[in-house]
C-alpha cells in the first residue's frame, strides 16, 4: 500500500503556490511586453525578444509543473481509496472522530 506522506503533501502545496505565483508573473511580463510594443529601440527590441522567448519556455514549464502536480494528487487520491477499501472501519471511525471534534467545535461558538 502506497502512504501519501505529510512532507509529500507540504511539498505539493508548495508546488501549487509556486505555479500560481508563477502564472502571474507570467501575466505581468506579458502585461509589459504589450505595453511596451510601441516603443521603438534596438535594445527594446532584444530585450523584448529575450523575454518573448523566455515566456514561451516558461509557459511550457509550467505546463508540465502542473502535469505533474495532477498526476500526483491523482496518485494520492488512489492511495486513500484503495486505503479505505482495505481498512473501512478505520476509516469510518477516523471520520466519525473528525466528525465530532468539529461538531463540538461549531457546538462551542
Amino acid at each position: 500500500m502506497i502512504m501519501y506522506s505529510e512532507v509529500d503533501e507540504v511539498a505539493d502545496v508548495n508546488k501549487e503556490k509556486l505555479v500560481a505565483d508563477f502564472k502571474v508573473v507570467v501575466a505581468d511580463a506579458e502585461a509589459l511586453l504589450r505595453a511596451t510594443a510601441n516603443d521603438a529601440g534596438e535594445k527594446v527590441a532584444a530585450a523584448r525578444e529575450k523575454i518573448q522567448a523566455s515566456l514561451v519556455d516558461a509557459k511550457v514549464r509550467l505546463a508540465q509543473a502542473e502535469a505533474a502536480i495532477i498526476d500526483k494528487t491523482k496518485q494520492a487520491a488512489r492511495a486513500t481509496d484503495q486505503y479505505v477499501h482495505d481498512n473501512p472501519w478505520k476509516a469510518v471511525g477516523i471520520s466519525a472522530c473528525v466528525g465530532l471534534v468539529i461538531g463540538v467545535l461549531i457546538a462551542r461558538r
